[in-house]
């Protein structure tokens, strides 16, 4: 096994745990048993526990920019319809898990951005790294026509953010995707669209 791919396994396998047990409740020796490796292989590429969950959490949100980048980077459907195609995929994986674990950048919110400054930096760093391509994405649908211009964009990426967060956790709480399905309909029907009807309504 090379040296690359035992790291991987180590932040895959940090991954999967702080899913289903949390950080804290997650040690070095359960992560070293589930990946399979010897303990000395962990400090080999990490210093700490938490230096190792700072590249869990790192990981994890390229991985989320990069579903992100590939649902808005389909230009055969609208931009809106991009945007919106990255929740409806979130939506379907969540619901594949039972909704058992939602989302890492999220329980780690939850968890640790009171615990740790380091955590908490990083964190607030991602979700502000997400708000910047919403608003990227929703500029490309204000110039489609497909939201009305004139908008706060900052704030509906900022409302965005929060409510998935939320209907994400309260997804966890009823094993249900139906928070989810109410944030995407209520987001992509009503509140990214309603000004743009109203004005089509107006000319009717």
């Amino acid at each position: 096994m090379s040296k690359e791919s035992t790291r991987t396994i180590l932040l895959e396998t940090g991954r999967q745990l702080f899913l289903a047990r949390g950080y804290s409740s997650t040690g070095i020796e359960a992560v070293v048993q589930a990946a399979g490796v010897p303990k000395g292989s962990f400090y080999y590429y990490f210093g700490s526990k938490e230096e190792f969950g700072l590249q869990v959490l790192d990981r994890f949100a390229e991985e989320v920019r990069a579903n992100f980048e590939r649902c808005l980077g389909d230009t055969s459907v609208t931009p809106i319809g991009r945007f919106r195609r990255y929740f409806e995929e979130v939506c379907v994986r969540l619901e594949s898990q039972e909704c058992r674990t939602g989302c890492l950048v999220g329980n780690l919110s939850q968890e640790m951005a009171a615990q740790s400054e380091a955590f908490r930096i990083r964190l607030e760093e991602i979700f502000g790294g997400i708000i910047d391509r919403y608003v990227e994405g929703l500029k490309v649908a204000e110039k489609a026509g497909e939201i009305a211009p004139g908008q706060d964009l900052r704030a509906l990426a900022e409302f965005c953010l929060s409510s998935w967060q939320g209907a994400i956790l309260r997804a966890k709480t009823a094993r249900s995707t139906r928070p989810i399905r109410t944030f995407i309909d209520i987001v992509f029907e009503s509140l990214l669209t309603m000004p743009v009807k109203a004005v089509a309504e107006s000319k009717t």
